[in-house]
């Protein structure tokens, strides 16, 4: 008989099921998940608002962008960063957009996947502040042009309703992450895996931990732009050397990593719900018995997140941005 257990999810992005989703999952393998918002034992949260501050049960960070669990807050982590902490799992962030196990290469059909690439390259971005990314794209589209189906530099006149579907059709798709970062793996390079468009990479310096760099166009192994586009030139005019890439297994060995597979994430999982430790919050003033204290506590994490929300939204402003919203406008830069 499975054992029950009451958890909740909290902050994660709009279009996230608390109800079911990644983790719920992986859990009902071994436990009955039942979901209570009151009073759940453990408690999923994201960066997304400050609901978790509320909570005072066992807490699971979770986070697909740039930012460090605060373990003054939280007992446990998931996210992208490399951290030496029996606390802490990598997850990359790729993981819970699709079943990873549909990238391990069976039955390969090369002559039927060669027959759906009818295009040459393709991009499919609306945030602008990635200057890495923009100026590739701009230097790949004077050797040929590269058909934008995004808000920005859109050139085909429409957005794709499914994106895979689109996809597909390309022998090369621009993965580059927002920013670089170590260990930074998000949907963007696993995607074009999904439907055999070959990947041109650039944003985590150790993707090579994650999938065998043969497999797709890596930036870190030519570092220059330059070097790079001459590389896809020289795949896009030998077919012989196109396929030879599609055909080499996006995993090494064909194998899932360790970071992905179910088996090591429902370990982790398992001997932190188990372990039975004193969670941190209990000893947050947010629940001292003082309620004068208790409120002061609140509304300073509260202060605090929405300082780091402004910060980071700084970082990222433009006069450009501000105009375009006010206006309502499509972003399109040329």
């Amino acid at each position: 008989m499975k054992r029950k257990i009451k958890v909740a999810f909290v902050d994660f992005w709009p279009e996230f099921n608390p109800k079911n989703n990644y983790f719920t999952d992986i859990l009902r393998d071994i436990y009955e998940v039942v979901i209570d918002e009151n009073q759940p034992e453990f408690l999923f949260y994201s960066v997304f608002g400050t609901k978790h501050y509320l909570y005072d049960c066992v807490k699971f960070f979770f986070s697909g962008e740039n930012i460090l669990p605060n373990y003054k807050e939280c007992d446990y982590s998931l996210s992208f960063h490399f951290i030496d902490s029996e606390k802490h799992y990598r997850l990359p962030l790729y993981a819970l957009f699709d079943d990873v196990n549909k990238i391990i290469k069976q039955n390969f059909d090369i002559s039927h996947i060669m027959s759906e690439k009818k295009k040459f390259c393709n991009f499919i971005y609306s945030n602008p502040y990635c200057k890495k990314r923009n100026n590739f794209f701009k230097k790949l589209n004077k050797y040929k042009k590269v058909d934008s189906a995004g808000r920005l530099y859109n050139n085909l006149g429409f957005r794709p309703k499914n994106k895979l579907e689109f996809i597909r059709e390309y022998k090369f798709t621009i993965a580059f992450e927002n920013e670089e970062s170590n260990g930074y793996t998000t949907e963007k390079i696993f995607e074009p895996m999904l439907v055999n468009s070959i990947p041109i990479y650039w944003g985590n310096p150790l993707i090579h931990l994650d999938f065998n760099t043969k497999s797709f166009l890596n930036y870190y192994d030519y570092n220059s732009d330059e070097l790079l586009i001459e590389k896809v030139i020289e795949i896009d005019k030998d077919e012989s050397k196109y396929i030879e890439m599609l055909l080499q297994p996006y995993f090494i060995n064909n194998k899932l990593n360790q970071y992905v597979k179910r088996e090591n994430i429902l370990c982790f999982l398992q001997n932190a719900i188990e372990s039975n430790k004193q969670p941190v919050s209990k000893d947050s003033l947010i629940f001292h018995n003082n309620t004068l204290l208790s409120f002061y506590a609140k509304s300073l994490k509260k202060i605090v997140y929405l300082f780091n929300t402004i910060k980071r939204k700084i970082k990222y402003f433009t006069f450009k941005k501000l105009i375009l919203k006010l206006h309502k406008n499509k972003l399109e830069i040329k």
